[in-house]
Parts: structure tokens; C-alpha cells; sequence
């Protein structure tokens, strides 16, 4: 694959992005940019969420995950399917209730405004992170098969990426996205057809279903070890929590539901991304049996993060499969990417400076448009902290999962919420979503190091839980 094939395809893949925003972005006010004006067909929201949701780091990180733990990603795919349900039946008829643009407004509503403040600010800390980190793994990827044939730096090819997110997304926003975003899970999940196809091919496999079920790696339930990351209950309960908190307590997931024309369109909308994504995570699992399998036979030293793009890229699989896994890439990591930097401008713009109660219209855009700005650069101040001052790619993943963290208190502060009637001391909940994260770190560190017990992912509860404890202890008599 030569840099200028992949050249021509960013090209012309913006190039139609460019186009849809210009078409989407016609007429476009605040109303547009934050709710679409409440006019997206909810099939296209729920086709274009699984792209969301998926990331660049999910379409290289599944698969790679396959020869280690086999198809145990699949146990916390199913307690998805919980949370989506509780998103569906208890989150979004609360949202269309209140009728939000921002969905933590209702802490304000609820508990007060230094609640309200607390939950926006984790939001916003970490869709940072996680949006710089995705952008940051997808830049590397085109500076090594593109811009160092050019001569470009790094911090270039970081501040061309972000500047085509913001060029298709500065008018039209939220509506411009939820169409982007439905085109990019097509391209992502072509992509990913293509791949299996290849490999099938190569390996001369009639019946993929039959050959993944006849494989050592597609173990999907492990009940032996409770003490294991892999416990079946650990990583169900894990996956629903998940699925609670990274969708139906996140902005950017949850913006776009909130453009369903209405309650029973985005029901609908949840319904049928929840069948869909699990169809998905089950082919992305798949490919990850047959890369392991293809490395083995041809002698290919490629382990996790590596073994798809490697095998993609440099194999005997042809230029097509290169091409469309690169394609995919980009999709997957850009699907995530330019809701993200909406989301933020959207929270920051309606939770932090209240846009919408302070100032007149023309004003309202035209802070929201410096504030779009403003975290185009923020991701690319972010990403290049990630690049040259925290070089080492294990501390970054670190930091990564760490902004897992942010999103207990959010658990905790709404399960408060919804579940109880109590009131809480408004300015102790600051404190509270602070120290929560805190001791949930050092109780998952200390509990595999002196007891050998792997929290996992279930940390997110456990972080939840503390929250919800040290609310309880503030709570108004």
C-alpha cells in the first residue's frame, strides 16, 4: 500500500463528509447544532450509534483481544443488552420529560447547581481524554503509512485531523453527525466484511459460524474463577453498568437520541441499536479468531493492538483489504471523534456558561461557535501531551483507563437520583465525586495485589457504589 493510495482515499472519504455538512448544515442555528431540531429519523440515530460506540480503539482492540481471553468480551456484550434497556425504559423518558438539551441539567433539577457543575465537569474531563486518546491512536496510524512519506511532523498531521472534524462539523453539529456518523458505520462495517471474507478466503473456510464454533478461542463464559477479570457475573454486571453509564449518562451518546423526533422514536432507536451492536461485537470477536488463526499458519510474530493492522496492512491479502481496513479505521475512530468534540461544546457551552439562559440568540451562537474552537485546539493540545511528553504507550493506555474513573460518580449521582427521595448538602458533592474515584483506585489495587482479585471492569460499581455511600452521608436530615 503505497502513501499515495492512502491519500486519495482520505480525500475523497472527506471530501463526502464535507458535502453531507454543507447539505445538513443549511439554515443551521443553536437549535440545530445541539438537538438537530428534534428531526432525526431514529433509525438513522441508531445505525450511526454503533459506529459511536465502536471507536478506532474497539475495531483494533477486539480482535487483538481474542487469542488471550478468547471470546470473553462477549459475556460483558450481553449485560449490554441490560443496560440498554434501563437506557430505554427509565433514562430516556426522564431526558423527553424534562425536555434537555444537556442530560445534566437534571442534576441541577434534582440536587442543585454544585451538583450540576460536578456531573458536567466529569463528562467533560473524560470525553476529553478518551477522545484525544482515540484521534491520538488513529494519528499514528496515518503518520507512519502517510505523513512521514511526506516529511510531515506529527503535530501537523494531529491539527490537519482535527481541523477536518471541526470543517464538517462547525455549522450543522448534531444534525451533521447523526448523518456522518450513519455513513461512517456503513464504511466500518464494510470493512470488517471485507476482512473476514479475506481471511476466509485465505484459509479456505466454507462456514464461518461452524469454524469459530469448532475453535479453541471461542470459549465465551468463564464461571471457574471468581476471582478472575474474566468471571462470567463479573463482566455481565460490568457490561450493564457500562452501558448505563457510557451511553445513557453521557452527553455525546445520549445528544443524539435526544434528536429523535420523539420518546417512542428514541425507544425505538435503543431497541434496534442494542440487537445490531451485539450482531457487530460478535463478527468484530470472529475476525479475532480468524487473525489469530491466519498469524499462526503464515508465522506472523503480531500480538492485541497489532495483529489487525499488521495483518491488514502487510500480509499477502491484497491492496483491497488494506485499503478498506484503513477506511474502517479511519470510520470507527472519526464516527467517535466528531460526536465527541459536538458533545463537549455542547455541555460546556449549556452546563458550564448556561449559553441558554444568559444571552440573546445571535450572541448564544456565536459564543458556542468559540467555544467549538476552543476544544479543537484542547484535543490537539491533549493529543500532543500524549505523543511527546507521556511517550510511553502503557501509561497513556493507563491514562485511558483511568478516565473510566469519571463516569462512577455520574453512576452514583443518578442511581441517587432516581432511585431515593433524599436531598443532599449541594456544595459536599463535589467532595464526594472526588474522593469516590480515589478510593476506588486504591481498593482495586490493593485487592489484586494483597488478595489476588481482579475488579476489572468492575470498578465502575464498585466507584458508583462509594458515591452513592458518600452521598448518603451528606444527605439533609
Amino acid at each position: 500500500m503505497q502513501p499515495i493510495h492512502i491519500l486519495l482515499l482520505i480525500i475523497a472519504y472527506f471530501s463526502v463528509l464535507i458535502f453531507i455538512s454543507y447539505i445538513t448544515g443549511k439554515s443551521a442555528n443553536n437549535e440545530t447544532f445541539f438537538k438537530a431540531n428534534n428531526s432525526s429519523p431514529w433509525y438513522l440515530v441508531a445505525f450511526g450509534m454503533i459506529g459511536a460506540s465502536l471507536s478506532g480503539v474497539t475495531f483494533i482492540s477486539v480482535p487483538g483481544w481474542v487469542e488471550a481471553k478468547s471470546m470473553s468480551y462477549m459475556q460483558m456484550v450481553l449485560g449490554y443488552v441490560i443496560g440498554y434497556a434501563v437506557i430505554g425504559l427509565v433514562l430516556l423518558p426522564l431526558y423527553y420529560k424534562l425536555n434537555l438539551t444537556s442530560i445534566y441539567t437534571y442534576l441541577e433539577d434534582r440536587f442543585g447547581k454544585y451538583s450540576y457543575k460536578t456531573g458536567a465537569s466529569f463528562f467533560l474531563i473524560s470525553r476529553t481524554i478518551g477522545a484525544a486518546f482515540r484521534l491520538f491512536l488513529v494519528a499514528n496510524v496515518l503518520q507512519l503509512l502517510l505523513f512521514d512519506a511526506y516529511g510531515i511532523p506529527f503535530w501537523v498531521t494531529v491539527s490537519i485531523t482535527i481541523l477536518l472534524i471541526w470543517l464538517y462539523t462547525f455549522k450543522g453539529g448534531i444534525k451533521t453527525i447523526v448523518w456522518t456518523d450513519t455513513l461512517q458505520t456503513l464504511f466500518m462495517l464494510i470493512a470488517v466484511g471485507v476482512c473476514i471474507y479475506s481471511i476466509s478466503d485465505e484459509l479456505q473456510i466454507s462456514n464461518l459460524f461452524t469454524y469459530v464454533a469448532d475453535s479453541e478461542l471461542s470459549k465465551t463464559f468463564f464461571f471457574d474463577d471468581v476471582k478472575s477479570g474474566n468471571y462470567f457475573w463479573k463482566q455481565f454486571l460490568s457490561g450493564a453498568f457500562i452501558a448505563i453509564v457510557m451511553t445513557g449518562l453521557d452527553q455525546d451518546m445520549m445528544q443524539k437520541n435526544l434528536t429523535c423526533r420523539n420518546l417512542k422514536d428514541a425507544q425505538k432507536n435503543m431497541f434496534w441499536f442494542t440487537i445490531v451492536l451485539v450482531i457487530v461485537n460478535f463478527f468484530f470477536l470472529a475476525l479475532g479468531v480468524l487473525l489469530t488463526d491466519y498469524a499462526q499458519r503464515n508465522g506472523i510474530d503480531a500480538h492485541k493492538d497489532e495483529l489487525f493492522p499488521i495483518i491488514a496492512t502487510k500480509s499477502s491479502l491484497g491492496l483491497a483489504t488494506a485499503m478498506f481496513f484503513l477506511l474502517g479505521l479511519i470510520a470507527a475512530a472519526y464516527s467517535s471523534a466528531d460526536s465527541a468534540l459536538t458533545s463537549l461544546t455542547t455541555s460546556f457551552s449549556i452546563d458550564i456558561l448556561e449559553i441558554d439562559k444568559k444571552k440573546e440568540k445571535k450572541e448564544q451562537e456565536k459564543i458556542r461557535k468559540k467555544i467549538h474552537v476552543l476544544f479543537s485546539f484542547i484535543l490537539v493540545a491533549t493529543i500532543l501531551i500524549f505523543k511527546y511528553f507521556i511517550a510511553d504507550a502503557s501509561v497513556i493506555a493507563k491514562i485511558f483507563t483511568f478516565a473510566g474513573y469519571t463516569y462512577g460518580p455520574l453512576l452514583g449521582l443518578y442511581a441517587f437520583g432516581l432511585f431515593t427521595k433524599l436531598k443532599v448538602k449541594d456544595k459536599s458533592v463535589p467532595f464526594v465525586c472526588i474522593i469516590a474515584p480515589i478510593l476506588t483506585f486504591l481498593i482495586s489495587y490493593y485487592s489484586k495485589a494483597k488478595l489476588g482479585f481482579d475488579f476489572g471492569f468492575f470498578v465502575l460499581v464498585l466507584n458508583g457504589a462509594l458515591t452513592f455511600l458518600g452521598l448518603l452521608l451528606f444527605k439533609k436530615k
